[in-house]
């Protein structure tokens, strides 16, 4: 028989452990977040500064993104290998994440 103070808890299958409803909530929101990396490892997230490590052609644009260019804020796609940024000259720019360093903060 089921106490009360049983239904509770959440059975968590990885651990084989009984948990909090909200702890296995929280587990179960960060383990669907993606996790986006850069050329050399660096977590990135959502308004992190980067740099181009090699000369991009962008398509459509005619334009060339030289190495060492700055790129201010920019947003996680979703996707483990695309970043959203903004260039002053290139609107809607999508970068691959092998393609950028994680700036130092200051």
């Amino acid at each position: 028989m089921i106490s009360e103070q049983d239904a509770e808890f959440v059975y968590d299958e990885e651990s084989g452990e009984w948990v909090n409803p909200a702890l296995a909530a929280a587990k179960a929101a960060t383990s669907s977040q993606v996790q986006v990396r850069d050329a050399v490892g660096n977590l990135l997230a959502d308004g992190d500064g980067v740099t181009v490590v090699k000369d991009l052609k962008v398509k459509g644009a005619n334009q060339t993104l030289k190495r060492g260019t700055v790129i201010k804020s920019i947003r996680l796609t979703g996707d483990a290998q695309e970043i959203e940024c903004r260039h002053e000259a290139i609107k809607g720019l999508v970068l691959r994440a092998e393609f950028v360093r994680k700036l130092k903060p200051d």
